[in-house]
């Protein structure tokens, strides 16, 4: 099995941004698709929503035949089939708490919460690019007040620092997080991460996670790292990532993650 981040891994950065490049450059395509014609299970695994993730295996060509692709989307928390879009498992929390309490640190940061097939509820909206389909701007109490999947939480005045300082005091009980490049945070329910979710797809799949290749660049992707028999960090990564997995390939924009596949399936 193959797990496969999308920003920054996929997809390039576009520089001095938040936001990546919409296509997939074609050495990365042409290098999936030589893995999956191979026989691997190729899973892409991200911290986007579902509704962001499936245009990507659209241009990656996913899946190369009858056998429907699996996807672990919102860092693991949801777990799902295409085509068509079948969720298979879906993990939730109640977040009101945590938000309130970054909320009292963090007045002015900006809250969003997936709405299934339409975008985000948002309750201002995020810088441009950031987000995948439409944002619906909604109080925060109401975004909250049912179980959520995940929470994103940024705000544009903070640091990564300033982010890493809150999770420490908040402790946030009851909720993991994860922190982006950017002052960025992702939360969600206990014990579920990227890793998590990729298991649930290995049992169905009957794969040992030691048979697993896992490829990717963020901190949202330490979990799956340490899961994975073989775990590659993009040449790009922060040196935390990069020392959390067993290679370290060629940054995004020299096209790492085919470089990693072709020494396997090329």
């Amino acid at each position: 099995m193959i797990a496969l981040d999308i920003d920054g891994t996929l997809l390039r950065w576009v520089e001095g941004s938040g936001t990546v490049h919409g296509e997939v450059d074609p050495v990365v395509r042409d290098a999936v698709q030589r893995a999956a014609k191979a026989g691997a299970y190729v899973v892409l695994a991200s911290g986007r929503s579902l509704h962001g993730m499936t245009p990507i295996a659209d241009q990656l060509g996913l899946p190369h035949d009858d056998e429907r692709l699996w996807v672990v989307a919102s860092n693991g928390a949801v777990v799902l089939r295409y085509p068509p879009i079948e969720v298979v498992y879906e993990e939730t929390f109640d977040a009101s708490a945590a938000v309130r309490d970054v909320l009292r640190h963090h007045p002015g940061a900006l809250i969003g919460v997936e709405e299934r097939g339409r975008g985000y509820r948002v309750n201002r909206p995020f810088p441009p690019g950031e987000l995948n389909g439409e944002m619906i701007i909604t109080d925060v109490d109401e975004m909250v007040a049912k179980p959520v999947s995940r929470v994103i939480v940024r705000d544009p005045e903070a640091s990564v620092e300033d982010f890493q300082i809150l999770a420490k005091k908040l402790g946030l009980h009851g909720t993991d997080y994860v922190i982006g490049w950017t002052a960025w945070m992702d939360l969600a329910p206990v014990g579920i991460s990227k890793a998590s979710g990729l298991d649930h797809v290995a049992r169905m799949l009957e794969i040992d996670p030691a048979d697993t290749l896992a490829i990717g660049d963020g901190r949202n992707d330490l979990e799956m790292f340490g899961w994975a028999g073989r775990s590659v960090a993009m040449g790009q990564a922060v040196p935390e990532v990069q020392a959390a997995a067993d290679a370290v390939t060629l940054p995004v924009d020299e096209h790492g993650a085919a470089v990693e596949l072709d020494r396997w399936f090329g």
